[in-house]
């Protein structure tokens, strides 16, 4: 049997109402804050966190002669990738898609 997988799905909780879907969600302003908070431990560094006074070496690689980048998705890719090439430069196989 073929199925339609573009077709919409229709299931027991598509029928349910806001109201009852935001009574299922705990209010956020109410109760007290965990502070033993096992989602977020001490030892783990935010992504908003100073890191000015880290010094990164970072080696950078010229493009080399079997590579090219993508004027669509400007991703540096194999030349076994090349889709075609127009005035502004090569595109992929994935971006020609």
């Amino acid at each position: 049997m073929a199925t339609d997988y573009d077709a919409p799905r229709k299931t027991d909780d598509d029928s349910e109402s806001i109201e009852a879907l935001k009574e299922r969600v705990p209010d956020k302003t109410s109760g007290s804050i965990d502070s033993d908070d096992a989602d977020n431990p001490g030892s783990f560094e935010l992504a908003g966190a100073d890191l000015s006074d880290l010094d990164l070496d970072v080696v950078v690689l010229p493009a080399q002669a079997d590579e090219f980048t993508c004027v669509e998705c400007f991703l540096v890719k194999h030349r076994s990738q090349v889709d075609h090439t127009t005035k502004l430069g090569a595109i992929c196989l994935e971006c020609a898609a």
